[in-house]
């Protein structure tokens, strides 16, 4: 699998400007869209849910290109898509996105480690560095192997992968469908929070769907949540979390 591509970019809406925008807080959603099945559905619930709505970052999993620019571009954000694999239920590109209303001056495809046990496929993150006011942030949008694919032990060096190439950035943040109730250990030790930890279940599996930040100010209770209704536009929960970000 190649790192470079292939590539799917968009800018913000024309005319869209971030002069008024609050550059001192992130609203991150993170949300599996199910094969981008129901993307007119998933606008409608981006676009009106009060917790989603005003997103700064949104890092949307099982995606393909054209459904990607269909929410960018209603929503008016700039993205990047890179495509894991061909999901042999629809046919389409299969992959992470990442859509934020701040400019994206970086980004690249993370290729994870492991094989699928049953498709042989590789999973990968989607990365991106946003420029918020002054300061860089690094964002990832990642979907790691299913429960009947890898270990949680192989999850968990996926995850390190991300964090890996993380290492060198001074604010970051992770998110995704993490197929893992409890991976999300691995990023709390080192050193990053983890506001979504608690919370009802995002999936019929369990509460698989996180969002991890480092070098911005984690989050209390109150500034992360579930929406308890994705609408039919997906079998996963979207999860939300606003982040402070530091001097």
């Amino acid at each position: 699998m190649s790192p470079d591509g292939p590539r799917y970019a968009g800018s913000p809406r024309p005319g869209r400007t971030t002069d008024q925008a609050d550059s001192t807080h992130l609203r991150v959603v993170s949300f599996n869209i199910a094969f981008a099945r129901q993307v007119d559905s998933a606008i409608a619930l981006l676009t009106s849910e009060p917790a989603l709505r005003d997103a700064d970052v949104i890092l949307l999993q099982e995606m393909d290109e054209k459904a990607t620019g269909r929410i960018a571009e209603a929503l008016g954000l700039g993205y990047v898509y890179y495509p894991a694999v061909l999901a042999f239920r629809t046919q389409r590109p299969f992959g992470n996105a990442v859509l934020s209303r701040w400019p994206i001056v970086a980004d690249g495809k993370i290729v994870l480690p492991h094989v699928s046990r049953f498709a042989r496929t590789q999973r990968t993150a989607t990365a991106a560095t946003i420029r918020v006011g002054s300061r860089l942030v690094r964002v990832y949008s990642t979907h790691l192997g299913t429960m009947t694919d890898l270990t949680p032990a192989s999850r968990r060096e996926q995850l390190q992968t991300i964090l890996a190439d993380a290492a060198s950035y001074p604010r970051v943040v992770i998110g995704g469908d993490m197929n893992d109730e409890g991976v999300g250990q691995l990023a709390r030790e080192m050193g990053y929070g983890w506001p979504t930890q608690h919370g009802p279940s995002t999936h019929m599996l369990g509460r698989l769907d996180h969002i991890f930040v480092r070098g911005l100010a984690s989050p209390d209770r109150g500034a992360a949540g579930t929406v308890l209704d994705a609408r039919g536009s997906s079998d996963h929960l979207p999860v939300w979390a606003v982040a402070t970000l530091d001097d």
